[in-house]
C-alpha cells in the first residue's frame, strides 16, 4: 500500500506534498539570487583585528592588470555566470548571453528586467585592491581576483550604483539600502583577509563600526 494512503483515502498532507512536487517538476530553477554567504560578524570581526593597516597608494594601477571577463563555465563568461546565478528565471541563449530574467540589486532595492541595466561589482574595487596589496601580485592572481566567484566578491547590481560606488571603501561609500550594510562589511572583510590585503585606518574605522551594529 502506498504511504500516501490512510485507510483507502490520501491525506491532505499528502495532497499537498504531492502537489507541491508535481509543481517543482514543471517550473523553471530560481537562481540563488545571491553572492557566496560571507562570514559571520564575529568571524568577520576577527578577520579583521588580524589585517595589516597602513595608508594605501595608487601608483602604477591600470585596470587592464586585472584581466576580465574570463570563461567560467561553458560559453559563459564571468559577467554571464554571474548575471545567470543572480537573477530569477534567466533564460539565456547559445552564447550564454541573458535574453530576458528578473534582478534585484541589494544595494539600492531595484529590481530590473533587462541584464543591460545591470553591472558585476567588484565588491573590493579592483583599484582598492590594487592600493592594498595586489600591486604586488603577478597578473594570474590578479585574473583570479577579478573573475573570482567563489568569495563574495561578485554581485549584479544596479548599474548607476555600481558607477556611483567606483573605487571607493566603506569609510568613503555604502549600499543606500541599509538593510544589506551588514551583508556587505562581513564581505568585504571576509574577501580582504582571504587575499590578504591591507586596510587604511580610516576604512578600519568605518568596518570596525559597521560590525558592531551586525
Amino acid at each position: 500500500m502506498s504511504k500516501f494512503y490512510a485507510r483507502g483515502r490520501l491525506s491532505a498532507t499528502a495532497v499537498l506534498t504531492a502537489l507541491i512536487a508535481s509543481v517543482g517538476l514543471f517550473q523553471s530553477p530560481t537562481a540563488s539570487a545571491a553572492l557566496p554567504t560571507p562570514v559571520s560578524a564575529a568571524t568577520a570581526r576577527t578577520y579583521l583585528a588580524s589585517l595589516t593597516v597602513k595608508a594605501e597608494s595608487r601608483t602604477g594601477y591600470d585596470r587592464d592588470l586585472f584581466p576580465t571577463w574570463i570563461t567560467i563555465s561553458g560559453a559563459c563568461n564571468t559577467r554571464e555566470y554571474i548575471l545567470k546565478r543572480d537573477g530569477t528565471n534567466v533564460v539565456t541563449n547559445s552564447a550564454c548571453t541573458a535574453t530576458s530574467g528578473s534582478w534585484y540589486s541589494p544595494y539600492d532595492g531595484a529590481t530590473w528586467t533587462a541584464a543591460s541595466d545591470l553591472d558585476i561589482d567588484h565588491l573590493v574595487p579592483l583599484a582598492e585592491a590594487w592600493d592594498s596589496g595586489a600591486s604586488a601580485w603577478t597578473t594570474a592572481k590578479r585574473q583570479g581576483f577579478a573573475n573570482d566567484v567563489t568569495r563574495p566578491q561578485l554581485i549584479a547590481v544596479t548599474d548607476n550604483v555600481n558607477q556611483s560606488k567606483s573605487d571607493q571603501d566603506p569609510a568613503e561609500w555604502m549600499p543606500s539600502r541599509t538593510a544589506y550594510r551588514c551583508t556587505y562589511v562581513r564581505a568585504w572583510v571576509q574577501v580582504k583577509y582571504y587575499y590578504d590585503l591591507s586596510v587604511d585606518s580610516a576604512e578600519k574605522s568605518a568596518l570596525t563600526g559597521y560590525l558592531a551594529g551586525c
